[in-house]
């Protein structure tokens, strides 16, 4: 039988926070976030994400996940406020010349 006394917690061994706390895939500057925003945002599995970034392990792309599943709380705050802050700068800068023209041709909605 395993004597779960004797156990000891592990790290996330490919994460690092940068000075500023926030989590990265260590040796890159891939943002744990950014692991979590492809695959929110294109439904992408692990697999996925390491075709389109091969220069990610499965090792390194599990640990992401893992991290965010385990800091879901303050790392959706965290994408809240970048969301966010993307608004108010789209409402500060209006429509840019090309989309109104597109959209003058009836090319965007």
């Amino acid at each position: 039988m395993l004597d779960t006394n004797s156990l000891r917690p592990t790290q996330y061994p490919h994460i690092a926070l940068t000075p500023q706390n926030v989590p990265i895939i260590e040796g890159t500057t891939m943002k744990v976030i950014e692991v979590v925003l492809a695959q929110r945002s294109y439904g992408w599995t692990a697999e996925e994400i390491q075709i389109n970034h091969r220069y990610l392990s499965m090792g390194q792309i599990y640990a992401a996940l893992a991290y965010y599943w385990d800091n879901r709380q303050a790392l959706d705050q965290d994408i809240e406020h970048r969301e966010d802050s993307i608004q108010k700068q789209e409402r500060a800068t209006g429509e840019s010349a090309f989309a109104t023209r597109l959209r003058s041709q009836g090319l965007l909605q």
